[in-house]
């Protein structure tokens, strides 16, 4: 029996998702015997958490299906038996790698990484409080149809189950690694607002995430498909491929990963940066991992926090830090190409030294076209105006010390991918 953990990073209300969470992991204790540790990772406010608390007391028990509501005290708890039984140095600063006081998309999943590995799961599915499921004949659609029971087998067995096959026959051995789909509705980044004002600043801006040398070609074509997700068209039947999977098709909030993967790997722990959680996308792909990827999209929605002045402000500075990591890892992925089936052992299990390696070579890159980012930027959103001006002063101010974290954010998740294997094994049971 597969025991599985299927997870919920939040920060916010979200009763609702909890349920329909619930939902999902009865089906999959149903439909194919797996064991649900369904793991609700907690860092809303008290009032909040405490309708959380009473939504999962009102959750009906399901057979195979175990329900874990952690808050940040006890998620603190746990990080710190762990690192003390590890052994490793700067106790406090990998406390705080993991557990950040700030929002932080790649540290919130990684303490889900950790906890599956202490409760003996051998995948991870993530989804998050800010989409839901879509609904097709009456029923929803829960994307774990396509991610059980394949994970950590070889790909070969998984050719019966999927509608098309497009994976080299020469991949066929190496483990299924990833399964994933992407999302309908709103934007992933939210700059629908930007395309209404103007629709060529929007493609400026837009731009700003790909490669400073790219085509304009090449550049045009990504960004008309960039954060738009599956699009809009409703689900109607599945589809799948066994492939080696675009990273640009998958969203985080829903996908799932073999143990293999996020047990040798953590994700970016940077702070107040969007994006920072979809390093290992790109890791499986480049690495040649086989994986499914289906159509089995979770509708996506923005909430009303990011329509305020503060969200608003908080969320364009989480973007912009986005944009500056980005000159960091496409150079790590640039390398990760390269390196291709390399960067795995005799055991097609990815090897976290490369990987530290590439990180810490991108450290010593020239930031001047991080600079040339954010002049970009604050053109553009000077002449949007009002609110997207007063960001542009704030931003005009804190210019070096963004540059400054761009650069130590890498150097940080580099340390702590050194220092991760050591944590998964003082995790696990």
């Amino acid at each position: 029996m597969n025991r599985v953990c299927l997870t919920l990073p939040t920060n916010r209300a979200c009763s609702a998702t909890i349920t329909a969470l619930h939902a999902e992991a009865t089906y999959a204790a149903r439909q194919f015997g797996a064991d649900v540790q369904l793991l609700i990772l907690d860092s809303a406010d008290e009032r909040t958490r405490t309708e959380h608390t009473r939504t999962v007391a009102a959750l009906p028990a399901h057979q195979g299906v175990t329900v874990h509501h952690y808050d940040e005290e006890a998620q603190r708890d746990f990080l710190r038996r762990v690192i003390r039984k590890a052994g490793l140095p700067e106790p406090d600063r990998l406390l705080g790698l993991m557990l950040p006081p700030a929002v932080s998309y790649g540290a919130c999943t990684n303490r889900a990484f950790l906890l599956a590995a202490a409760l003996g799961c051998d995948s991870v599915h993530r989804r998050d409080s800010d989409s839901t499921y879509q609904l097709h004949a009456g029923q929803p659609v829960f994307p774990v149809h396509h991610e059980l029971p394949w994970l950590g087998r070889p790909a070969a067995e998984a050719s019966a189950a999927v509608t098309h096959t497009d994976l080299d026959p020469v991949l066929a051995d190496r483990p299924l690694s990833l399964a994933g789909a992407s999302f309908i509705g709103e934007l992933s980044v939210d700059l629908g607002e930007i395309r209404r004002l103007d629709e060529a600043l929007y493609r400026d801006v837009v731009s700003l995430w790909l490669p400073g040398d790219w085509p304009e070609d090449r550049t045009r074509a990504v960004v008309e498909e960039s954060f738009t997700g599956a699009g809009t068209a409703p689900f109607t039947g599945d589809h799948s491929i066994l492939t080696l999977v675009d990273p640009m098709r998958v969203d985080m909030c829903n996908v799932a990963f073999d143990r293999a993967v996020y047990e040798r790997v953590p994700l970016p722990p940077a702070t107040d940066t969007i994006g920072s959680d979809y390093f290992l996308l790109h890791l499986v792909h480049d690495a040649g991992l086989p994986g499914i990827l289906h159509n089995r999209h979770i509708e996506n929605f923005h909430t009303p926090e990011r329509r305020t002045d503060t969200g608003f402000l908080a969320y364009q500075r989480r973007f912009v830090k986005f944009l500056l990591s980005m000159l960091y890892f496409h150079d790590v992925y640039d390398r990760m190409a390269a390196e291709g089936a390399d960067l795995l052992d005799a055991r097609h299990h990815v090897r976290p030294e490369a990987v530290t390696g590439f990180l810490r070579e991108s450290t010593g890159l020239d930031r001047t076209e991080n600079i040339w980012r954010l002049d970009r930027i604050d053109t553009a959103y000077r002449k949007l105006g009002g609110r997207y001006a007063t960001f542009a002063e704030r931003l005009a101010q804190e210019r070096t010390e963004l540059l400054d974290q761009a650069e130590q954010d890498i150097e940080a998740f580099a340390d702590l991918t050194e220092a991760w294997p050591a944590l998964i094994e003082a995790a696990q049971p």
